[in-house]
């Protein structure tokens, strides 16, 4: 996972920015080797920064339910950060089981960046 995260923010240049914003130590290595602990079958890779402050703002709020628009944010931020080789997304008028542990796969990441 660690190869594919760093070729991915070499290509991208988002390595750079992230030293110029955070210095030298931006916290990825050990934000790596958390994930690796928490997920061992899945292989998450980073939220972007547009889904990070996305879902930074999510879980600002408390909700009983999810929207059209954030269940499909949700389903879009869950299958980009890990990886997923098909598209998934639960049935919306089915159990909210599948959602709850989206966001909680994805509160695990999110973490990650502030332990």
């Amino acid at each position: 996972m660690g190869d594919t995260i760093q070729k991915i923010t070499k290509s991208t240049g988002i390595e750079k920015v992230v030293k110029f914003i955070a210095g030298e130590d931006c916290g990825c290595d050990s934000r790596k080797d958390a994930l690796n602990k928490i997920f061992q079958y899945k292989k998450p890779i980073c939220f972007t920064e547009d889904y990070f402050k996305y879902w930074t703002e999510f879980r600002e709020i408390p909700r009983d339910y999810l929207t059209a628009k954030e269940v499909d944010m949700l389903c879009e931020i869950w299958n980009y950060i890990f990886q997923t080789k098909a598209y998934y997304c639960p049935c919306r008028s089915c159990s909210p089981k599948p959602f709850q542990e989206m966001i909680n796969d994805l509160n695990e990441v999110y973490k990650t960046y502030n332990p």
